[in-house]
Order: structure tokens, then C-alpha cells, then sequence
């Protein structure tokens, strides 16, 4: 079965430099898996493209080394189980809330006797090879996101669920649970001290850490504390940010009308 990279760099003891993709393009997501970024994830929860669009993104992104992963809209088994028979290496699930949310994720992401993944792994024996349904328990990852206070209160019982690989902070998410301003990198002293402390629950339980910023600065700061998997930006915010640095330069540095006539 083709290797699962994240789970290859996890195990070397590096941290997986992702980021998601929301804009619904084939050609878009190839351009961003030429970049060199360890995986990316099609965005089903907050990006605006349908199942049928991130199927043509995986296609794109399988044309080089980059994983293809998912981050689904709901903890639902049909969603879960169509991103992993299209080919996701790889899904992050929003709202795992207690242990019986974390149970239902492993199942659902889980062929038998491990789970009650239903068996139909189309495009998933395309992209990772004929002995897909005996590997897949054991090369694809699967994320739960912490993102509520009931999910802070309930964490240790989240991370003691077998199967479960990694935990996928919201820092956004965590803030307005948390009663403060959403924001992915200036959080609020309360929030930053709930972050540290899911990093250190999730390196005690023997699962990987993850988390969402908007900075490689901030990226940075977080696999120093543990993460090994840091989602950075998005395609939307990267080209925006590109575009904007281009139009500053052109305003400050061109001369401006001054409002009259020419002759």
C-alpha cells in the first residue's frame, strides 16, 4: 500500500506542515501541492466546494508527494466514509465533544472488526494500491477536533479512545468557547493556557497534536510545544495575502492622480 507520509514523519519524530484548501479548484489545489507542502486539507467543513470537487481535488493533489486529506462537515458516517473511499489518507472531524463522539469517529474512519466502515473503497484502491482494504486501518489518520469547553472537560476521556490518532486544535473555535475574541494566533492569555494544556494532555496519551494558526511564526511555536502536525492559513488567505502585499507596494510606490485633466 502506498506509504501514508504523515504517518512516516510522525514516527521520525518531525511535524507536518499542512494547509487547507477552500476554494473548489482542480487546477488551484495542484498549484498548492507543487509547493512542497507535506499534505493538504480539502475543506468540506468551512470551504465552499461539494464532495464531487474535492474527489477532482484529491485526483490533483495525488500528481505529486503531498497527502490528500478531508476535514468533513459533520462526526457522520456517510461523509467520512465517501472522503476515504475517494481517497483521503487523512480526515479531521469537527466537534468531537465526549468519548462517544471520539468512539463513533473510530468506528466510522474503521473497517471491521476494528470499526463499522462500510466496505467500497473505489478511487482508494486507485490511489493507495490493491491491498487498501487490509492496510487502511493502520496507514490512514484520523483527527478529532477540540474546539468546545465541553470537549476541554471531556478531553482525557477523547484521547483514551483506541484508534484515534491525533487531535486537531482550534484556536478560533476555543476562543469563543472560551468567551473571548475569535482569532488563530493572538489568542487571549485563558485560551493559550487551554492550548498548551490539550498539547500536553495529547503527548500523555500517547496521541499526536495538532493545530490551526495563521503564521508560520505561530507554527513554529506550537511544534516547539509539541504539535506535530500545524495546519497554516489557507489558499483563500495565502492568495489574498500575496495579492495585498502586490497592491500595497503598487499604491506607495506609483504616482497617484491628482484629479485634473490632461490636456
Amino acid at each position: 500500500m502506498r506509504e501514508n507520509r504523515i504517518r512516516s514523519i510522525w514516527k521520525s519524530g518531525g511535524a507536518v506542515v499542512n494547509c487547507s484548501l477552500t476554494i473548489p479548484s482542480t487546477f488551484s489545489a495542484e498549484t498548492m501541492a507543487h509547493q512542497g507542502w507535506d499534505s493538504l486539507t480539502v475543506d468540506l467543513q468551512h470551504g465552499v466546494g461539494d464532495y464531487q470537487k474535492a474527489v477532482d481535488m484529491f485526483t490533483a493533489i495525488s500528481t505529486t508527494n503531498t497527502v490528500p486529506m478531508a476535514r468533513v462537515p459533520w462526526n457522520e458516517p456517510g461523509i467520512l466514509m465517501k472522503v476515504l473511499d475517494a481517497g483521503a489518507y487523512g480526515v479531521i472531524c469537527p466537534m468531537v465533544n465526549c468519548r462517544e463522539d471520539a468512539e463513533k469517529l473510530v468506528a466510522f474512519t474503521h473497517y471491521p472488526p476494528r470499526g463499522s466502515r462500510s466496505f467500497g473503497p473505489v478511487r482508494a484502491l486507485l490511489y493507495g494500491g490493491a491491498d487498501y482494504p487490509t492496510q487502511a486501518n493502520d496507514t490512514v489518520v484520523v483527527f478529532a477536533t477540540i474546539e468546545t469547553r465541553q470537549a476541554l472537560d471531556n478531553l482525557d476521556e477523547i484521547l483514551s479512545v483506541p484508534g484515534l490518532d491525533a487531535i486537531y486544535i482550534c484556536p478560533s473555535d476555543l476562543s469563543l468557547a472560551l468567551g473571548f475574541t475569535p482569532t488563530l494566533d493572538d489568542v487571549d492569555a485563558t485560551v493559550a493556557e487551554a492550548i498548551d494544556h490539550v498539547i500536553a494532555r495529547a503527548k500523555a496519551h500517547g496521541v499526536v497534536a495538532g493545530s490551526n494558526q495563521g503564521t508560520p511564526e505561530k507554527a513554529l511555536e506550537r511544534i516547539a510545544k509539541g504539535c506535530q502536525f500545524v495546519n497554516i492559513s489557507s489558499d483563500t488567505r495565502l492568495m489574498a495575502a500575496g495579492a495585498q502585499q502586490v497592491v500595497t507596494k503598487m499604491r506607495d510606490g506609483a504616482p497617484q492622480p491628482t484629479g485634473g485633466t490632461s490636456g
